[in-house]
C-alpha cells in the first residue's frame, strides 16, 4: 500500500443547532486502502463526507491528497460519491445509460486537478480515458457493475441494489481516485448486496481505487475492508481490522453505543 495520504481528517469538529455532530476526530486514508467507516445512526458519518466534500462548515482540518481546501474545487470531481439515499422522480423519464452518461466529464474540468495529483505523487488508473467513445465508457463502467443488460431501463422500475450500482457506474466514468460510499446497501437484498462488495473489492484491487465506506454491516466490514474507523461522534478507534475484531471491549462498546441510538431513534 502506497504512503501517499488521500484523505486527512484533523481535528474535525462539526457542530449545528447546538449539537455537536462531529467531536474532534482525526484519521487518515492512505493510497489503495478499503477504509470501513462503522458506527450507529446519528454518529455523524454522513456529516463527516459532508464536510469532506465542502458541503458543511466544520473546525479542525481537511486534506485532499495532501491539498487544503483552497485547491478543492479542482480536486472535488476526482472524488465518486454515492450517497446513502438516492433522491430522484420515479417517473423522471431517464434510462440506466443517461445517468451514467451524467458521470463524463470534460479533461478541461479536471486539468487543475489532474495537474495537482501529479504533484502528490498519486498513481492514477485511468482506465476509462483511454476508451475514446463515450458510448464506450458508458458501456465499460456497466460492464464493471454487472448492468450492461439494463442499460435502456428506465430508473424508475430498479430495484435499490440496482440503483446503487447504476451510481456508483456513474462514478467510475470519471475515473476517480477515490470513492466514497455512504451506507450503500441500507435498502437492498442480501443477494444485491453481496454483488455490491464483489464490485467495491474489485475496484479497490483491480482499478486501485481508494475507498471509504460506511456501514453497519459489521460482517461485511471484517470481509472486505483493510483498516477500519469506528465513530460515534467522537473516534474510538482507527486502525488494521485485525485489532479491531479482535478487541471485545471495542466491540462490546461499538454494540452498546448502536443500542442505545437504535433506542433513542425509538423513544422520539
Amino acid at each position: 500500500m502506497s504512503m501517499t495520504k488521500v484523505l486527512q481528517v484533523e481535528k474535525l469538529s462539526i457542530g449545528y443547532d447546538g449539537h455537536t455532530a462531529v467531536d474532534d476526530i482525526t484519521f487518515d486514508v492512505s493510497e489503495g486502502e478499503l477504509l470501513g467507516i462503522v458506527g450507529p445512526n446519528g454518529a455523524g458519518k454522513t456529516t463527516l463526507f459532508r464536510a469532506i466534500f465542502g458541503l458543511q462548515d466544520y473546525k479542525g482540518k481537511i486534506r485532499l491528497f495532501g491539498f487544503e481546501p483552497d485547491k478543492y474545487k479542482s480536486l472535488i470531481p476526482l472524488v465518486g460519491y454515492v450517497p446513502q439515499k438516492i433522491a430522484f422522480e420515479p417517473n423522471f423519464p431517464a434510462t440506466v445509460y443517461d445517468i451514467v452518461s451524467m458521470g463524463i466529464i470534460s479533461d478541461k474540468k479536471i486539468v487543475k486537478g489532474a495537474k495537482l495529483i501529479q504533484q502528490c505523487g498519486c498513481c492514477w488508473n485511468r482506465i476509462y480515458k483511454k476508451i475514446d467513445k463515450t458510448e464506450d465508457k458508458i458501456q465499460e463502467a456497466l460492464n464493471t457493475v454487472g448492468l450492461e443488460h439494463l442499460k435502456n431501463r428506465r430508473i424508475g422500475e430498479l430495484s435499490g441494489g440496482e440503483l446503487q450500482r447504476v451510481f456508483i457506474a456513474k462514478s467510475l466514468v470519471k475515473d476517480p481516485l477515490l470513492l466514497i460510499l455512504d451506507e450503500p446497501v441500507t435498502s437492498v437484498d442480501v443477494e444485491s448486496q453481496t454483488k455490491f462488495y464483489k464490485i467495491i473489492e474489485k475496484l479497490n484491487k483491480e482499478n486501485g481505487i481508494t475507498v471509504v465506506w460506511s456501514s453497519h454491516d459489521l460482517d461485511a466490514i471484517k470481509k472486505y475492508a483493510s483498516r477500519v474507523a469506528c465513530m460515534n461522534r467522537k473516534l474510538f478507534f482507527h486502525g488494521e481490522k485485525e485489532k479491531f475484531f479482535a478487541d471485545e471491549n471495542l466491540l462490546k462498546t461499538y454494540t452498546e453505543s448502536a443500542m442505545q441510538m437504535h433506542m433513542h431513534d425509538h423513544n422520539h
